[in-house]
């Protein structure tokens, strides 16, 4: 049974739904990062949803930008953070490992190259950020012959075409977007769209999980409720990060009750 199956199939039996936080490999550096995606896991992640750093992340606001300059800074490469999620892996046979990255990573030393690097290092799933659909069928392609879920975007504003699509072809899990624009919690989020959501599960889709501005437990409460399997929350987390990287052990205090609360906020 593959990772995300069994962890969707046990979280439902046990009427929960799933907290995934988001993190920027290498940030703020290849040690503290390992040390901090490690203490998540033992502090109640159900799943990793890990960024590839990039040079133009056209989907991340300003606080994932930080963390993007952090990594680089600290001199991340898209090699050693193939090494970071090996050595999780390695360690954490069990729990699903995604990443969020751009095209131009993909394409880099060949899409083929890119997604059996994955498969090497235990990664699960693919979400390529700037992937329209229909531009993916290479994509699919690929991540189909190294056994890696391509994931894809489910837009708030998606017709009932682009619904049947994203159910057909997302594979591991959908990701729908609680709003339009870049990351970040500074805006307002409105209650996820229970058409969208009803529509999803009517075309069979992948287990739904939103995210985009998911800082609060209401806003995790409120997506469980209407049916939603679970949420990626990024931004909060790389806040507190970027504000305690000097003193660790504030930084894994505020982390640890971070993910307690919203943890928690997912039990039906």
């Amino acid at each position: 049974m593959e990772r995300y199956e069994k962890l969707f199939i046990n979280l439902n039996n046990n009427k929960q739904g799933a907290f995934i936080p988001f993190l920027m490999l290498g940030d703020p550096n290849f040690n503290m990062s390992l040390k901090i995606i490690e203490f998540l896991i033992l502090k109640g992640a159900d799943a990793l949803e890990l960024g590839i750093p990039f040079s133009d992340p056209l989907a991340d606001g300003i606080i994932i930008q930080n963390s993007v300059l952090r990594s680089f800074k600290s001199g991340i490469t898209l090699k050693k953070c193939f090494k970071i999620i090996s050595i999780i892996r390695k360690k954490y046979s069990n729990i699903p490992i995604g990443i969020l990255t751009y095209a131009n990573l993909v394409f880099y030393k060949g899409i083929n190259n890119f997604y059996y690097n994955c498969q090497k290092s235990g990664i699960d799933s693919v979400l390529i950020a700037d992937l329209p659909l229909e531009e993916s069928k290479l994509f699919i392609k690929y991540s189909n012959t190294n056994n890696i879920k391509q994931v894809f975007i489910c837009p708030p504003n998606s017709d009932d075409n682009l619904l049947r699509k994203i159910s057909i072809y997302s594979k591991g899990y959908t990701y729908l977007l609680s709003r339009s624009g870049v990351t970040g919690t500074e805006k307002k989020i409105k209650k996820p769209d229970s058409y969208i959501i009803n529509k999803l599960i009517e075309y069979n889709s992948s287990p739904i999980i939103q995210g985009f501005g998911i800082f609060k437990p209401s806003q995790v409460s409120d997506a469980i409720k209407l049916g939603i399997s679970g949420v990626i929350s990024g931004s909060a987390i790389i806040k507190i990060i970027e504000q305690n990287q000097i003193n660790s052990e504030k930084m894994f205090k505020k982390l640890n009750k971070f993910i307690k609360i919203m943890k928690k906020s997912t039990f039906l």
